[in-house]
């Protein structure tokens, strides 16, 4: 391995990512050197990883080879592997235009999640299309303390629980995982939203993401609480056949989430690199024993 990694930081309405370069796919990123990283005190600090290799060099990633040049290897925080994150997207391809792999308009991205189409506008913002959101049945109930909630089961390629609460601040400290039943609903865990109405078709959220804890902001959890509000609001573009479009505030921004009548979700936001350097490989090693 070489002496040196190179790396960038970035972040998507405050959800930020150590960026990992890797075209072939050669640096080795077990779950504890991914912890070290995104350790805020003794590393360089992130709610999760992007790993940036060629699906071609990824052996989960080569059957989307065809459709997808490059691979979003997504990471959270505390090392585990994860399907999707919508604001992670963003962030990787920004990251690929400004490294000169690919040009602004529509790219195609392979996740854990399947292959997401990302447009990138001359200026501004990037918008992602995040597929359609799968609605599984059965009842689900989230707590924080002595409170508990009905939650919507929304799954976004991971999975949702989100609840409607009067105020965000009930949602606690959101340090841990809130409690959830029945326990069947989330074999593998759960990103809990906690959702309050700002306005018509407008609403503020607080998350907790399933191996990061609270984060300043979740894509796939704006997506999934955009589709639990429309669904209470009465609105199913499917039905309808008009597109339901929610601004959802987090608290390290604003996203704008459009469910078009094909069922199909996009994800509109900002995406910035702050910083680029290296990691001392040395370091990384004692790092993780």
């Amino acid at each position: 391995m070489s002496t040196r990694i190179a790396f960038l930081k970035g972040h998507g309405t405050e959800n930020d990512f150590v960026i990992i370069p890797d075209p072939e796919n050669v640096i080795d990123l077990p779950p504890a050197a991914v912890a070290a990283l995104c350790d805020r005190r003794a590393g360089i600090g992130g709610d999760g990883l992007l790993h940036v290799v060629r699906s071609a060099a990824h052996p989960e990633a080569r059957a989307m080879a065809a459709e997808a040049e490059w691979f979003m290897d997504y990471r959270n925080g505390d090392g585990s592997i994860a399907e999707m994150c919508g604001n992670g997207v963003r962030v990787f391809a920004h990251y690929l235009q400004r490294a000169g792999h690919v040009a602004e308009g529509d790219i195609a991205v392979a996740t854990r999640g399947g292959v997401k189409t990302v447009h990138i506008a001359k200026e501004g913002d990037i918008t992602v299309g995040m597929g359609k959101a799968l609605l599984p049945e059965g009842d689900v109930t989230v707590s924080v303390g002595e409170r508990s909630w009905p939650a919507r089961n929304v799954n976004m390629g991971n999975p949702h629980a989100v609840a409607f609460v009067e105020d965000l601040d009930h949602a606690g400290d959101l340090y841990t995982a809130p409690p959830f039943s029945p326990a069947s609903a989330y074999p593998d865990g759960v990103n809990v939203e906690f959702v309050v109405d700002r306005g018509l078709r407008h609403v503020a959220l607080r998350v907790h993401e399933r191996g990061s804890g609270e984060t300043r902001s979740c894509g796939t959890g704006a997506c999934a609480v955009a589709v639990a509000a429309a669904r209470r609001d009465g609105a199913d573009p499917a039905v309808t056949g008009t597109p339901a479009t929610y601004t959802v505030d987090v608290p390290g921004g604003r996203l704008v989430i459009t469910e078009r009548a094909d069922g199909e979700i996009e994800m509109t936001g900002p995406a910035v690199i702050v910083a680029e350097g290296e990691i001392d490989a040395g370091w990384l090693e004692t790092a993780t024993p």
